[in-house]
C-alpha cells in the first residue's frame, strides 16, 4: 500500500537536459550575429583590419624621421650612435626600457655582458663602444631621491 502513495520519479530525458544548453548556444550565436550587423568594424568575425589601424611606412625617411632632435619612432635623442643603438637595442625590447635605465659606462658594459650570457644577445663588436658612449652621453645616471641634497646648512648643538 505504501508503494501506491509514493510518487514515482520519472528519469529526466536527454532532451530536457540538453535543451537549456542548446538555447544558450543559439542565444550567443544570435547576439554575435546582431553585433556583427550593428558594428562590423569590431566584429570577432572580421577578416581585414580597418584602414585606420594599419600603420604604413610611406618611405624610408619616415621610418627614421627626426624632429626637434628626437627620433620619432623610438624617442631616443638624435646624437652620434643613435642608429647603432636603435638597431641593436630595440630589436629585443622597447626604447623606454633602455632610457629608464640610466647607468654609467661600467654598468652598461656589465648589463650588455649579462644580456649576452643570459638573453642570447649577439656580439656587438665595434658597435658596443658606440652604443655605450651614446647611452652614457645622452642618458647619464641621475641622482635619485625624494628631495635635493642638503647644502649650506648651519649646524648647531642642542643644549639639554
Amino acid at each position: 500500500m505504501e508503494d501506491k502513495n509514493k510518487k514515482t520519479k520519472k528519469p529526466i530525458g536527454i532532451k530536457k537536459s540538453v535543451l537549456p544548453v542548446l538555447w544558450l548556444v543559439l542565444g550567443i550565436i544570435a547576439i554575435m550575429a546582431i553585433y556583427r550587423l550593428a558594428r562590423p568594424a569590431l566584429s570577432v568575425f572580421k577578416t581585414e583590419a580597418p584602414e585606420e589601424s594599419v600603420i604604413a611606412i610611406q618611405d624610408e625617411d619616415d621610418f627614421d624621421k627626426i624632429e626637434n632632435g628626437i627620433h620619432l619612432r623610438t624617442g631616443f635623442i638624435a646624437a652620434p650612435g643613435l642608429m647603432e643603438t636603435v638597431n641593436n637595442c630595440t630589436n629585443c625590447h622597447s626604447s623606454k626600457l633602455v632610457t629608464q635605465n640610466r647607468m654609467d659606462k661600467e654598468r652598461w658594459a656589465a648589463t650588455i655582458r649579462w644580456m649576452q650570457e643570459t638573453q642570447n644577445l649577439w656580439d656587438l663588436g665595434k658597435n658596443e663602444d658606440i652604443i655605450i658612449n651614446y647611452l652614457v652621453s645622452n642618458y647619464p645616471p641621475k641622482e635619485l631621491g625624494r628631495r635635493e641634497n642638503l647644502g649650506e646648512i648651519e649646524w648647531y648643538v642642542l643644549e639639554e
